[in-house]
């Protein structure tokens, strides 16, 4: 990533925006310091002069401190400014909608299984992805963009898989998955059924990022691209061929 900043002077801005946007890449290890920082800094000037700037007497001084505090605090977030992050929402391509529904009906209702290890993993979709990006001609600062997105979407899945992106009925599958692949990253164990469900999920995740307005922005154009070319790729990447109904035994399991 240090590499990367001595391209062009316009890839700066956009870098340092996905940096702080794009766990590690996406959830701004470097955002947690600065604030903590700025506060203590704040606090130990307004307790050294508390009279300064005040216009009031030194018998004064406790009072301002704790109204200044309350309003300058750069890490405390308003309510509606929470509000407005819980609303973050990644568009679903119309194409793909059906997809979503035929993986839960395959699932929950005809009790089928997606087979595993899929034919084509999510690595290898991502690594796809990415390389179709980059043939394009694409300008060094988007080819730094799509990297930095493509790894960002492979940590949150794997992240994400086991608690948020299953059904209920395939847990004993990821549990029989996890003993024979301890050391794998489900990103080369599931497929696109998987990987299109993280898309439904993640803008909840994405409210609690500390990403300003224009980074968000960013972010949700290029998940959007990654979308587009889902979708432009479905007839290849999502089929009811890639799933078996379970057997007698794994109904049991799943009980």
């Amino acid at each position: 990533m240090r590499g990367a900043s001595s391209g062009k002077k316009a890839a700066g801005p956009q870098q340092k925006n996905l940096e702080a946007a794009l766990p590690g890449r996406w959830g701004g290890r470097s955002a947690e310091n600065p604030p903590s920082g700025s506060v203590r800094k704040t606090r130990k000037n307004k307790q050294k002069t508390p009279g300064n700037g005040d216009g009031g007497s030194t018998s004064e001084a406790p009072q301002p401190p704790r109204k200044k505090r309350a309003r300058a605090d750069p890490t405390v977030e308003s309510e509606e400014a929470f509000k407005n992050r819980m609303e973050v929402k990644v568009k679903i391509p119309e194409e793909l909608k059906p997809w979503l529904v035929e993986d839960w009906d395959l699932v929950t209702r005809q009790k089928q299984l997606f087979q595993l290890p899929a034919k084509k993993n999510v690595d290898a979709i991502l690594e796809e992805y990415a390389n179709c990006k980059k043939s394009q001609g694409n300008v060094d600062n988007k080819e730094y963009a799509v990297n930095e997105v493509v790894a960002g979407i492979k940590e949150y899945f794997n992240v994400m898989l086991g608690t948020q992106l299953l059904y209920k009925f395939e847990r004993p599958q990821y549990a029989e998955i996890l003993l024979a692949h301890p050391d794998a990253p489900m990103s080369q164990v599931y497929g696109a059924p998987h990987l299109l469900r993280l898309f439904v999920r993640i803008g909840a995740m994405l409210a609690y990022t500390p990403l300003d307005e224009k980074s968000l922005a960013l972010l949700l154009g290029y998940l959007h691209d990654f979308l587009k070319y889902l979708a432009k790729n479905a007839a290849s990447l999502f089929t009811a061929s890639d799933y078996k109904v379970a057997s007698a035994e794994y109904h049991r399991k799943a009980l």
